[in-house]
């Protein structure tokens, strides 16, 4: 059933645990569970090399032939600790 797919979109909250110069990273959900993977690609916005490890980002989990993967990328908070 196709029409689910929309409905069981939900943007979720996490920290940017790891990113990699090749234009990839892992978030850990802010309610916990494993990290997921994102690329550079699944930033809304665009702004993947203005992101640090420990910003917020808000993202949408979906799937991937590896597995499970955020979409939809967004940077919600520099990490504050880096800029102090």
């Amino acid at each position: 059933m196709k029409d689910t797919d929309q409905t069981l979109k939900q943007t979720l909250k996490g920290v940017i645990k790891k990113l990699n110069e090749k234009g990839f990273g892992f978030i850990t959900p802010e309610e916990g569970g494993k990290d997921v993977f994102f690329h550079a690609n699944d930033c809304t916005d665009g702004n993947f090399t203005g992101m640090q490890e420990g910003d917020v980002v808000t993202f949408v989990l979906g799937d991937s032939p590896k597995g499970p993967k955020a979409t939809d990328v967004v940077l919600v908070a520099a990490d504050v600790a880096e800029a102090a």
